[in-house]
């Protein structure tokens, strides 16, 4: 597993990206449509992602095949089902706490 996405579901994504980009000077990873922007972190280790989503927010972890992931953590509660991602798919998990965590793959990416 590897922490590569850092999940925030904003209400306002144009005041969310100007935070990070003007306030912070994180630079813009990616795009996706007009409802997703992620930037990097600082040390470049990961990215937050920006998302109108509604779901809660958490960190995302990459897998090699997030199918064989679930088979071999079927003790985990999922709380957000899987479902299909540009280039794979992703799950959420209940954490202690009553957090979040994805866990998820992008073989065709």
């Amino acid at each position: 597993m590897k922490l590569t996405f850092l999940y925030q579901p904003v209400s306002d994504l144009q005041t969310a990206v100007e935070f990070y980009r003007d306030g912070l000077g994180w630079d813009e990873a990616w795009r996706e449509s007009d409802d997703t922007v992620a930037f990097w972190t600082p040390d470049r280790a990961a990215q937050v992602m920006l998302s109108y989503t509604e779901q809660p927010a958490g960190p995302m972890y990459l897998v090699d095949d997030l199918g064989g992931w679930i088979a071999e953590h079927a003790d985990l509660e999922v709380v957000i089902a899987r479902y299909e991602i540009p280039g794979g798919t992703v799950a959420g998990f209940a954490a202690p706490g009553g957090s979040v965590f994805y866990v998820f793959d992008q073989p065709d990416a």
